[in-house]
């Protein structure tokens, strides 16, 4: 692939690890801010194609947002990939699998 960009987003309040206590109420989990979720959408809404990649369900969180809150930006969601700490060379390579594939569907 030679043309990549990069872009790389920080959250305001970094994750903590919260664990869940016995006998109590919630999952212990604290759910992604939507003002986080809506700049990651503002920051990619000019992408032809979109490839959300990262670990656990914070990625299907972004999906949902983006689904619910911009139809069409959430028909440029190339693919979702759960993937922890990958090099770069591992995302160009899972963009490319994707993209490829998304190419292949447009006439």
């Amino acid at each position: 692939m030679a043309d990549v960009e990069t872009l790389v987003l920080h959250p305001d309040n970094p994750t903590r690890h919260i664990h869940h206590k016995a006998n109590s109420i919630g999952s212990g989990h604290a759910s992604t801010s939507p003002d986080y979720l809506r700049a990651i959408a503002e920051s990619v809404s000019d992408a032809g194609s979109v490839l959300i990649t990262g670990p656990g369900n914070k990625k299907t969180e972004l999906v949902e947002f983006i689904r619910l809150h911009d139809p069409e930006l959430a028909k440029v969601i190339a693919g979702v990939e759960t993937v922890d700490h990958p090099t770069d060379a591992q995302l160009v390579a899972y963009a490319g699998k994707y993209l490829k594939a998304t190419d292949r569907m447009v006439p």
